[in-house]
Formats: structure tokens, sequence, C-alpha cells
């Protein structure tokens, strides 16, 4: 029964994410003559350049359907049912969508492209996530993911520069439209990493305090390790420790309580950890194992 509630929630998380990324499309994108990057903008491209014939729905489900494939032999059977459920869900809501005229049009298209964008990054980055994918350029960005360390709104940033880049060979489009493509690529691309990262986020914890081993003996009880560094105050001449400790940044909040519960004059410094690897935090991936894997294996 909890594995059926699991499950349940996971897939509720993952239709609440499409539904966003979808109406990001419906109704600020498309209808304003705005087409981003990713497969769902190649989609778009399609349905501008062939004067609005070839439904998104329609490009967007038979492109995904081949790139379905790449998921299942990358990132596994799990990545693909997740997957399948979200294209299926993904192409009845770009035709349902459209047709229930939840259109938003603001005086500035500038604004629609930053609105657009940063909904359409919140979408992705629930599903995510999750370890699903809307598919086109999520699938890649996925797959360098689990092997490199390389953010997914750079992958999303290289790749979709050529495709948003094409609406300039659809009769009627511009320059500015294209300027507007990649408005809406930098908003993705910079709000994708914050809704994905951003919960990953750690910092560095200095704490000066002479009753550093009750400090030390709480803060072991979040299951976060300690480190006492010997030290010497310069003006008193005392020998003493001071505690280096790593956390997620939402796990400071619980720290500085800590530390404030047990000395209220301990001297704080906490500074930003952008990269943390090992037990507890981010697995290393530089993907030296896969290529020896790939030469044992000739």
């Amino acid at each position: 029964m909890k594995n059926f509630f699991s499950i349940l929630k996971e897939y509720s998380i993952l239709t609440f994410g499409t539904v966003i990324y979808v109406l990001a499309w419906t109704s600020f994108l498309i209808p304003n003559g705005i087409a981003s990057g990713g497969g769902t903008g190649l989609c778009t491209i399609v349905y501008f350049a062939s004067n609005e014939t070839i439904p998104v729905s329609v490009s967007f489900f038979v492109l995904n359907a081949i790139l379905l494939i790449i998921g299942f032999m990358a990132l596994g059977k799990a990545f693909g049912f997740k997957t399948i459920y979200i294209i299926i869900l993904s192409t009845v809501l770009f035709d349902v969508f459209p047709k229930l005229g939840w259109n938003v049009d603001f005086d500035e298209k500038f604004l629609v492209a930053v609105v657009g964008g940063a909904l359409e990054a919140l979408g992705i980055g629930i599903v995510l996530m999750k370890g699903g994918s809307t598919g086109g350029t999520d699938i890649a960005a996925m797959v360098i993911n689990k092997y490199w360390p390389v953010s997914p709104g750079k992958v999303y940033l290289y790749s979709d520069i050529f495709i948003i880049a094409s609406i300039l060979l659809v009769p009627g489009k511009t320059i500015e439209d294209m300027i507007y493509g990649y408005v809406v690529m930098i908003t993705f691309s910079f709000m994708v990493d914050f809704v994905l990262l951003g919960q990953k986020s750690s910092v560095q914890v200095l704490i000066f305090s002479s009753k550093y081993r009750e400090i030390a003996d709480r803060i072991l009880t979040m299951n976060r390790g300690v480190t006492a560094i010997r030290s010497m105050g310069w003006y008193s001449k005392a020998d003493s420790n001071v505690l280096l400790v790593i956390v997620r940044r939402y796990e400071l909040h619980a720290v500085v309580s800590i530390i404030k519960s047990i000395d209220q004059s301990a001297f704080v410094s906490v500074s930003s950890a952008s990269d943390v690897y090992g037990e507890g935090f981010d697995e290393m991936k530089t993907g030296i194992d896969r290529k020896n894997k790939k030469k044992e294996l000739k």
C-alpha cells in the first residue's frame, strides 16, 4: 500500500510539472508567435512553417516516439515508462489546451518570453527531479548529466541556439522573432538550474566556540560530519578547535539553531560551496569509469 501511494504521489507530481510545461507553450509562447528551443521548439517551428496545418501535438508525438528509444537505451526502463506517460499526456494537452482559449497576451512581447521561459523551466525542472522527461533535448541533458558534471541548463543552452536560429527559415519570421526565442532560452537556462540545483546547493560553516565539543556532538545527530581543526587565538594565545561543517543550504538554519542554543557568543562564518562530492552529497562524475569499461569490453 505504501508503495502504491508513493508511485501515485510521484506520478501526480509528474502530471503537475507536465501541465505547467504545456501551459507555458500553449498559453504564452505559441499564441504570441514565439518558438524557443528543444524538441517542442522544433515542433512549434514546424507548426509555423506549415501555416498551422501540422499541429504541435502531432509532430511532438512523432519526434518523441523516436527519441524515446534513446531514453530506454541510456537511462533504463524506469526512465522510459515515465517518459512514455509524459509524452502521451503532453500530446493530449497540446491538443486540448489550445481549444480552451487560455491565451495570455501582454502588451510587451518581451514579458511574454520571460514568463513563458520561466514557466517552461519550472515544469521541466519538476519532471526531471522525478526522473522523467518531456523528450527532445531533455534526454540529452539527463544522459550527459548522469556521467559528466555538466548542468542541464548548459546542455539546453548550446543545443537550443541552433534550433531557435532555424525560425529564420520560416516565411514571415524575422530576426526579432529569433531574439525573442533566445530570451526564452536564456530565461529557461537559468531557471532550470535554479529549480534542479537549488535544493542541492551547499554551504561551508566554520564555527569558533569554546563549547565546540557540545556543538559537534549535536551536529552529528543531523547525520552530517564535523571536522575539528586545531587552532590558537592569537590575542589570547589559547589553544582551541575550529569546527568545519558542510551541509545543504536548507540545513543551515538547523545548524545555526544548534549553535545558538549552546553558545550565544559563538563566532560563525558561512560561505557557499559550489561543488561538494562525497558521501551524503554528490557523486563525482568524470566519465572515466565508463571509458574504462568500454576498453575492457574491447
